[in-house]
């Protein structure tokens, strides 16, 4: 009964869905992503969770920074590029334009807000793990447009399925 009150009030949410990219050296990758959040403002801090049966997972865990990106309406196409292909079978990277930011991580060009993160630590959370973040480099973009949220993007077939 929890888990049923749980599921309905969670699946009503219209939280913000991001696309977090990496690198670490040798391959990159980025995914969609819906669990983040600021946790601390002084110091800045912020936390984004990635799937345990991600590729950016396991590319993350070799990484030291991550590049959040804020989604707006106007990219729909790239929640649904990072959110429906998996980077263990496609380089989502010649699909999307983009150039190397902070520490190589790919920075996507059609995101106007964006922000990179120095890794600080990881937290196993279940299913997903933690990343805490502090935020290095980003864009002072203004005028973005209206959030993405999950309700635009909740029926996208996840591509991280195993």
């Amino acid at each position: 009964m929890a888990a049923e009150g749980f599921e309905t009030v969670v699946g009503a949410l219209d939280y913000p869905m991001f696309v977090v990219t990496t690198t670490d050296g040798r391959r990159r990758a980025g995914c969609l992503v819906g669990f983040a959040a600021q946790c601390s403002i002084d110091p800045p801090r912020f936390m984004v969770w990635l799937s345990k049966n991600n590729h950016t997972f396991q590319v993350a865990a070799g990484a030291s920074t991550v590049v959040v990106h804020r989604l707006d309406t106007s990219v729909s196409g790239l929640a649904e590029l990072f959110g429906s292909h998996t980077g263990f079978d496609t380089d989502k990277f010649t699909r999307c334009a983009w150039h190397p930011g902070p520490g190589g991580v790919p920075v996507l060009d059609d995101c106007a807000g964006w922000f990179a993160g120095e890794i600080l630590s990881r937290h196993d959370t279940g299913d997903h793990v933690g990343l805490l973040l502090r935020p290095v480099e980003g864009t002072s973009a203004t005028g973005l447009g209206p959030q993405l949220g999950f309700q635009s993007v909740r029926d996208l077939s996840p591509g991280n399925e195993a």
